[in-house]
């Protein structure tokens, strides 16, 4: 049952964070659609350390340069798409409410993810692998 209420909480938080971002681009005042870019970020962000976890044997105590090397591409992917919006905002694409509301939504959305690996990335009887 622990497993379905973060679920549930997991799901909730992406929803919000992604109410966060639609309403960075899509409120009268704003009326840009350039932080959608951000999707891109969201989808790529969890990809390199899946691709470790598969391919790094868990029985090393020690840290490998594959784990290493997939933290440091997430750190730069997730570090990326809280510039981006900067970035539009000082190139005057979008409002600088829009960008905090987008930054709002990114803050949201990999605290999601983070959590999400928390949860499902151990492996016991209860992980991401079944899903």
């Amino acid at each position: 049952m622990a497993g379905i209420k973060a679920l549930i909480s997991l799901s909730f938080g992406g929803a919000i964070g992604l109410m966060f971002l639609m309403l960075g681009c899509a409120l009268p005042q704003y009326n840009m659609y350039w932080p959608l870019f951000v999707l891109f970020f969201y989808i790529l962000a969890p990809i390199p350390y899946c691709i470790a976890k598969r391919a790094v044997d868990e029985t090393d105590a020690a840290s490998n340069a594959c784990k290493e090397l997939a933290i440091f591409l997430t750190t730069g992917i997730v570090v990326s798409a809280f510039g981006l919006p900067m970035v539009f905002a000082r190139a005057g694409l979008i409002l600088w409410g829009a960008c905090a509301l987008v930054l709002t939504g990114n803050a949201v959305i990999f605290s999601t993810i983070l959590g999400f690996f928390l949860v499902f990335g151990s492996n016991d009887d209860f992980s991401w692998q079944q899903w």
